[in-house]
């Protein structure tokens, strides 16, 4: 990836895999899972080829602030009777400890970056979370009851409790051998 260089990439070697190699973002750095044995030349290759396809999920998951508008559009209409029109939706880079965050007063609606690369359903609770916000401002009962037909609410909020849970643990040098699924 432009702008990834080898500082951003950790490759970690296990005993245990004989075959198959891995990779997963982890912060702003890449772990690549590898067989022990792997040659130093087959370790560059396949660094690569996992940077090339981390990158190609991630660009198929990411929408632009144009599509996250349309998208908001269609769970407004689909969730809140379209009876949540934002003026703006956007991403932004400045929302480190939110999720998201909505203006009423504007109309106006930001997604932190952080969720860029979630699952889609985790993105949509968050952009239908914050259109909740522009029909009723706090969190009491009514607010609550516009997100009730979401099905995915009580996953989404489990997802990002993980995420924020995981973010404040310490960092351990090799305390995981292998702790993501293969990309």
């Amino acid at each position: 990836m432009p702008g990834e260089g080898p500082a951003d990439v950790e490759v970690r070697r296990s005993a245990r895999r004989r075959r198959t190699v891995s990779a997963y973002r982890e912060g702003g750095r890449t772990i690549v899972l590898i067989p022990a044995g792997m040659s130093v030349a087959e370790e560059r290759r396949w660094v690569t080829v996992m940077l090339r396809k981390l990158a190609a999920q991630e660009s198929r998951r990411m929408l632009g602030d144009a599509e996250l508008g349309e998208r908001a559009t269609l769970l407004s209409e689909q969730y809140l009777e379209g009876r949540a029109r934002p003026a703006g939706v956007r991403w932004v880079t400045n929302q480190n400890s939110r999720w998201g965050s909505c203006t009423p007063a504007e109309g106006s609606i930001r997604l932190s970056h952080r969720l860029q690369g979630m699952p889609d359903y985790v993105v949509d609770y968050v952009l239908l979370h914050e259109l909740a916000h522009l029909l009723v401002p706090g969190h009491g009962e009514r607010f609550w009851k516009l997100l009730e037909s979401y099905p995915r609410t009580e996953r989404a909020r489990g997802y990002l409790e993980g995420v924020a849970a995981a973010e404040r643990l310490p960092r351990r040098a090799g305390a995981a051998e292998d702790p993501a699924p293969s990309v």
